[in-house]
C-alpha cells in the first residue's frame, strides 16, 4: 500500500534514529547517509538531490557539520530545520602552536552530549509538529519519554566515573568529538585531531597525547569506529595506557550491529568509557 505519510529526511543516522522516536508512526523518517558513512567528508549523489527535493522537511545539525549541505539545499529546495538551535555551543581547542585550521570554530558533535541531545529532541518535535500539526501532542509526548532516557545515560555515566582520581579524569581520543560530552560528566578532552577531515594524526599530535596520557597517568585511550586506530594504538603503547575500546560517534552501525539504535550507541559509549578509566577494561 502507498505510504502517504509525510517524509523527514535527516542528513545522518543519528539524527534519523532520534527522530524516528519521536515521530512514532506518524512521520516516515529517512537517513540521506548510509550507516557506517563519514558524515564530515560526505559529497552528496544527484540521487541525494532527488531525495532532498522529495521530503517535506530536511533534518540537519548544523554547526558547520555538514560542509556538502548548502548546494544540496539550493538544488533541491526542501525546507530544513537545524536541531542544534539553542545548544550552548563549544568550541574547538587548537591542538598544537601551529593549528589554526579549525581553532575557535564551533565543535559540531552536540548530539554526543545527552543534555545537549535533549535540546535536539525538542528542536524535532517541534519540526514535526509544524509539519504535522495533528499529531503535536504524540510528538511532546515522545519526546519527553525520549529525554527521560537520555538523563538516564548521563546520570550512569556520572555513577560510574565517580571512582575516577580528579587527575585521570581525561578522556583521549582521535577525533575531537567528545567535548559536549565530556563537559557533562566533568571530563577533560585529549584528542589527535579537531574532526575527521584531518584522518591521519601527524607526530606532533601523537607526541602531544602521550605526553599528556604520561603527565596526567590516564589509564585508557580510545579511538572512533569511522577512522584508523593506528596513531592512538601507538599513544597507547608509550605511554603505557591501555587501548580502551572503539567509540561510535558519526554514523550507527547496521541493525545487526553493535549500535544499530543512538541509545545504544550512547550507552556502547558511556560503558566503554566507563571500563576503560576506571580500570575494568580487559
Amino acid at each position: 500500500a502507498a505510504d502517504d505519510r509525510p517524509v523527514a529526511l535527516a542528513t545522518f543516522t543519528v539524527l534519523a534514529d532520534i527522530a524516528a522516536a519521536v515521530a512514532g508512526d506518524h512521520v516516515r523518517i529517512e537517513s540521506l547517509t548510509p550507516a557506517g558513512a563519514e558524515i564530515h567528508g560526505y559529497e552528496p549523489t544527484p540521487q541525494d538531490v532527488v531525495r532532498a527535493a522529495n521530503a517535506d522537511l530536511i533534518l540537519v545539525n548544523g554547526l558547520g557539520l555538514e560542509a556538502w549541505l548548502g548546494q544540496l539545499l539550493t538544488d533541491s529546495g526542501g525546507l530544513h530545520a537545524v536541531v542544534s538551535d539553542g545548544v550552548a555551543t563549544q568550541l574547538i581547542a587548537r591542538t598544537s602552536a601551529s593549528d589554526t585550521s579549525y581553532a575557535g570554530l564551533a565543535n559540531p558533535h552536540a548530539w554526543m552530549s545527552p543534555s545537549a541531545a535533549a535540546v535536539y529532541v525538542d528542536n524535532i518535535a517541534a519540526a514535526l509538529s509544524d509539519l504535522d500539526p495533528a499529531h503535536a501532542a504524540d510528538f511532546a509526548a515522545n519526546a519527553a519519554t525520549y529525554q527521560a532516557q537520555l538523563t538516564e545515560v548521563r546520570e550512569q555515566l556520572v555513577a560510574d566515573l565517580a571512582v575516577v582520581p580528579p587527575q585521570q579524569r581525561v578522556l583521549v581520543t582521535c577525533e575531537g568529538a567528545f567535548s559536549y560530552l565530556a563537559a557533562d560528566v566533568g571530563l577533560e578532552e585529549v584528542y589527535l585531531w579537531p574532526v575527521n577531515a584531518e584522518s591521519q594524526s601527524t607526530p606532533r599530535q601523537v607526541a602531544a597525547a602521550i605526553d599528556a596520557v604520561k603527565a596526567r597517568e590516564v589509564p585508557a585511550v580510545f579511538c572512533e569506529s569511522t577512522v584508523s586506530d593506528t596513531g592512538m594504538r601507538q599513544v597507547a603503547q608509550e605511554s603505557g595506557a591501555r587501548f580502551g575500546g572503539t567509540l561510535f560517534v558519526d554514523s550507527l552501525s547496521e541493525p545487526g550491529g553493535p549500535v544499530p539504535t543512538y541509545l545504544d550507541l550512547l550507552r556502547h559509549d558511556a560503558e566503554t568509557i566507563a571500563a576503560g578509566l576506571t580500570g575494568e577494561a580487559s
